[in-house]
């Protein structure tokens, strides 16, 4: 007879906490059509998200699609169809198309993994500590974190201690800044020069970071909130084990003979 359980629904380790909860395949799917790799991130899938991502980036650099997107959005047909690099197309559309097929099948999967682990009543740690870092289960204003992610990208994970995610978002926020010239149009578009502010900026770069900055604001909100489900969770579990059942039949104390 199996005791114990074959699943786990939380691991708490120093680079953050990893969980199984129930989600929305429909979103994770939305999720890597915006951005291949972003489904598999929020999934907490990080090497096939970051492989994804990186194709993402050097295929669209390669074939100039953003460009192309600006000059279709633009009218400018002609010139989204000269800028186009055609030994490049035929690479896009298969990953791109893996990319939100596995995120949702592994979303339905996932689902299906975390109702079974409930079902056996999985155990979970709370609290681990190591040499660099402390981790552990508490509750989070998700809020909170959604505005530090709105406020700098990437500060939101290190509120909710998604450490791993952290680094990814603010990484490829400071280069897609610097490569973009983003500041210089906002500080340019301030002084109210639209004309430079327009010139300065290079749309191929710029395209990539409506993506990043709402997913790092919608993965804050949401992994926040799934984290205070989770701690909620484990004191319920704790409770339960470690105190009587109040219709516990308690023994006759000789005091009263």
């Amino acid at each position: 007879m199996r005791t114990k359980p074959r699943r786990q629904i939380a691991y708490v380790g120093l680079l953050g906490i990893t969980q199984l909860h129930l989600r929305n395949p429909l979103i994770i799917a939305w999720w890597a059509a915006a951005f291949p790799g972003f489904g598999h991130l929020l999934l907490s899938k990080y090497f096939r998200g970051f492989i994804l991502i990186g194709w993402e980036m050097l295929i669209n650099s390669q074939m100039h699609l953003n460009e192309a997107i600006v000059y279709t959005f633009t009218g400018q047909f002609e010139k989204a169809n000269e800028v186009l690099n055609i030994r490049w197309m035929s690479l896009y559309a298969p990953v791109y198309l893996f990319a939100i097929y596995d995120s949702y099948r592994t979303s339905v999967d996932m689902n299906h993994q975390f109702i079974l682990a409930k079902r056996e009543k999985a155990p979970m740690d709370c609290f681990k500590m190591g040499g660099m870092e402390i981790n552990y289960l508490d509750k989070r204003s998700p809020w909170l974190a959604m505005v530090w992610s709105l406020l700098m990208p990437g500060v939101g994970q290190l509120y909710s201690h998604r450490i791993i995610n952290a680094f990814f978002i603010l990484v490829n926020w400071i280069m897609l800044c610097y490569f973009s010239h983003l500041l210089e149009g906002i500080h340019y578009l301030l002084m109210w020069d639209l004309t430079r502010s327009a010139s300065v900026v290079d749309m191929h770069w710029l395209l990539f970071l409506p993506s990043l900055y709402g997913f790092s604001a919608y993965d804050a909100y949401v992994n926040t909130v799934e984290y205070n489900k989770l701690f909620d969770h484990e004191q319920a579990c704790m409770l339960q084990e470690g105190y009587q059942h109040p219709q516990f039949p308690f023994p006759k104390s000789s005091l009263r003979k």
